[in-house]
C-alpha cells in the first residue's frame, strides 16, 4: 500500500485580500511545505537548545567563546564568498516595513541598501505579511505608485540605477505564521517570509542584476546560521539558479552570537556578506540572559547606553575586526531619530549626534551604517564618504589593534550610569505607546521624535523587570517595585486620555496595550519574547 501524500498548506483564519493569489500561488506554497517540513523540525531543536543555554547562563553568570570551534577562529585562511557588485557599496542603509509608501520612499530616499523589513518593524498582520511580498514584487515590475489619501501627494519610483538595493528581513526562528498550516501545525514565519520571496523574486532579481539578498534576525549561534545556510543551499537548487546567489547579512543582537561571530560566518560562509551591529535587541539579550546574575548586571537607563559604553565597544570593535579578517562587511547601527518638521532647534541637535555617531561608526571601520529617516541619508553618507571617498568599503581595514576578552563583551558594570526615575517612566511611555501601535498593525511608529519598533518595545518591558526584580532604588528614593510600576502605567494611561480625547482613546487599544506592558513587565515568569503573547492578541 502507497504513503498517503503529504498534506497540503493550508490558509487558515484569513481574510481574502485584494490580489493574494498572486502572491499564494500553489506553487509557492509548495516550496514554503517544503521548506516547512525539512527544516522546522531542526528549528524546533534549536529553540530548545536556546532555553538550555539560557539555563546553563543563569546557573554561571557568564558566557565565553566556545572552546569547540577554536579551530575555526584560529584558522586564518578561510573567508567568506566577495560580495556580489549591488553589495559592495553599503555605505548607508535605510530601514523600515515594507507598506506602499514606504516601499517607494525607501527605494527613492538615496540610500545604497533599503532593509525591507518583515520582522520588528512590521507588526505580522496577514495583511502586512501578503501584502508586503506584492509591493515588493511590484517595484521589482515597476508596477507600483501611491498617492496618500490624506494629502493628496502621490509618489512613484526614480529611475532603476538611482533606486536603493533591497535586502529583505524575514521574521526570527520563534515566530509561528498562524495563517498557513501544514502538517496540523502552524509554519515558522521565517520560512513563511523568506520562502514567499525568495519563490517569487529569485529569478526576477538576477534579471535585474541583483539578487535574493537577506538579513537575518534574533540568530543566537552558529547552529542556526548553519540551519540558515541549509536553507539557501536547499532553495537555490529548488528554483535552479546557482549556488551561492544568496547573500546574507547577520544581526549581531543577542550576547550570545556576539561570542560566535566567526563562526556565524564560518557556516554562512558561501552566502554571508556581513554582520550589523543592532542595539536595542542586543541590550534586550543581555537583560533576557543575565536576568538573575545579581546587580553587576543591571543595565542603567536604555539611553544612558550609547555605543561608546565600554562593553559596546567591545561588541562593536569586535565586529570590525572580524567581518574584515573574514572579507565581510560590518554594518552599523540604527540612527532613529525622526525630523521634525515643527522644530528646527530639535532637530539641530539630533543631527549633530547623528553625525558624531556616524563619524565615529565610520572611523571604527565600519562600511556602513543604518537610518531609519530618508532626512537621515545625507548625513550618514557625508560621514562615510570622507573615510571611503572613491572606495565601495574599508575591508582593507583589519583592525588588528583590537583585543577583545569574553569578559569585556558583558561588563555590564564598567558603566557609571544608574536606573533612574524617569528612565522608568519613559520606559512606560514608550512600552505602551508602541504595543498599542503594534496591536492596531503598526510595527515603526514614531514616538517622542524616534522611530521605535518592536525591539524598542522588549528592552523597554526587560528593564521594568530587571528593576524591580534586582530592588533597584532610583535617585528619588523611590524602589522599583510592581506597584510603582502599576502607578506609572495608570498615571501614563491617563495622560494618553486626555491627550487624545475619549473618543480618539476609545477607538485605539490603549487599555489592551497597557495591561500588556504590565504583564510583560511583571511576571515572575519572564517570557522570552513580547511579541509572543502580544501575537496571540493582534488582529488580522
Amino acid at each position: 500500500m502507497s504513503a498517503p501524500a503529504p498534506s497540503p498548506l493550508a490558509i487558515v483564519e484569513a481574510e481574502p485580500l485584494p490580489r493574494q493569489e498572486e502572491v499564494l500561488t500553489d506553487a509557492a506554497l509548495a516550496f514554503v511545505a517544503e521548506l516547512h517540513r525539512r527544516f522546522t523540525p531542526r528549528r524546533d531543536e534549536l529553540l530548545a537548545r536556546r532555553a538550555e543555554r539560557r539555563a546553563e547562563i543563569a546557573r554561571t553568570s557568564t558566557l565565553d567563546f566556545l572552546p569547540e570551534t577554536e579551530h575555526i577562529r584560529r584558522d586564518d585562511s578561510w573567508r567568506v564568498v566577495p560580495a556580489p557588485a549591488a553589495l559592495d557599496d553599503r555605505r548607508v542603509e535605510i530601514t523600515g516595513p515594507t507598506d506602499r509608501k514606504m516601499t517607494i520612499n525607501a527605494l527613492n530616499s538615496g540610500a545604497r541598501v533599503w532593509l525591507a523589513d518583515f520582522e520588528d518593524a512590521s507588526a505580522p498582520t496577514w495583511e502586512n505579511v501578503i501584502l508586503g511580498q506584492l509591493n515588493l514584487t511590484d517595484a521589482y515590475e515597476r508596477r507600483i505608485d501611491f498617492t496618500d489619501p490624506r494629502t493628496g501627494k502621490s509618489y512613484a519610483l526614480r529611475p532603476a540605477e538611482e533606486l536603493a538595493t533591497v535586502v529583505m528581513r524575514p521574521r526570527g526562528w520563534h515566530l509561528e505564521e498562524r495563517h498557513l498550516v501544514c502538517d496540523g501545525r502552524p509554519v515558522p514565519g521565517a520560512l513563511v517570509d523568506f520562502g514567499l520571496y525568495f519563490f517569487h523574486n529569485a529569478r526576477r532579481l538576477l534579471d535585474l542584476g541583483k539578487g535574493p539578498y537577506f538579513y537575518l534576525p534574533k540568530t543566537e549561534s552558529h547552529l542556526e546560521a548553519r540551519l540558515w545556510n541549509d536553507v539557501f543551499v536547499f532553495a537555490q537548487d529548488y528554483v535552479g539558479i546557482p549556488q551561492g546567489t544568496v547573500r546574507a547579512t547577520v544581526l549581531i543582537e543577542t550576547i550570545t552570537a556576539a561570542y560566535e561571530m566567526e563562526e556565524i560566518l564560518y557556516e554562512l560562509r558561501d552566502h554571508a556578506s556581513g554582520l550589523n551591529a543592532g542595539r536595542w535587541d542586543y541590550l534586550f539579550s543581555i537583560v533576557k540572559n543575565f536576568r538573575d546574575g545579581g546587580a553587576k548586571f543591571v543595565l542603567p537607563d536604555r539611553n544612558a547606553v550609547t555605543m561608546t559604553a565600554p562593553f559596546m565597544r567591545a561588541y562593536t570593535e569586535l565586529l570590525v575586526r572580524t567581518c574584515h579578517k573574514r572579507g565581510a562587511h560590518a554594518i552599523g547601527g540604527m540612527a532613529a531619530f525622526i525630523p521634525s518638521r515643527k522644530d528646527p532647534e530639535v532637530n539641530k541637535v539630533a543631527f549633530e549626534k547623528v553625525k558624531a555617531d556616524k563619524d565615529r561608526e565610520a572611523a571604527d571601520g565600519f562600511d556602513g551604517s543604518w537610518v531609519a529617516h530618508p532626512d537621515l541619508v545625507p548625513i550618514a553618507m557625508a560621514s562615510f564618504d570622507a573615510v571611503l571617498g572613491d572606495r565601495p568599503n574599508q575591508k582593507d581595514r583589519l583592525r588588528e589593534d583590537v583585543d577583545v576578552k569574553a569578559a569585556d563583551l558583558i561588563a555590564i558594570d564598567s558603566l557609571d550610569a544608574k536606573p533612574t526615575y524617569a528612565g522608568l517612566v519613559n520606559a512606560v511611555q514608550v512600552g505602551i505607546r508602541y504595543i498599542e501601535a503594534w496591536l492596531r498593525g503598526l510595527g515603526a511608529v514614531a514616538i517622542f521624535n524616534l522611530m521605535e519598533d518592536a525591539a524598542t518595545a522588549e528592552i523597554s518591558r526587560s528593564q521594568i523587570w530587571q528593576w524591580i526584580n534586582a530592588g533597584v532604588v532610583f535617585e528619588n528614593g523611590e524602589k522599583a517595585t510592581p506597584e510603582l510600576a502599576r502607578k506609572v502605567a495608570a498615571d501614563e494611561l491617563a495622560a494618553i486620555r486626555a491627550e487624545l480625547g475619549e473618543e480618539a482613546f476609545a477607538s485605539g487599544t490603549w487599555q489592551q496595550a497597557h495591561d500588556l506592558l504590565l504583564k510583560v513587565a511583571l511576571d515572575e515568569d519572564y517570557a522570552d519574547f513580547l511579541t509572543l503573547p502580544a501575537y496571540e492578541q493582534l488582529v488580522g
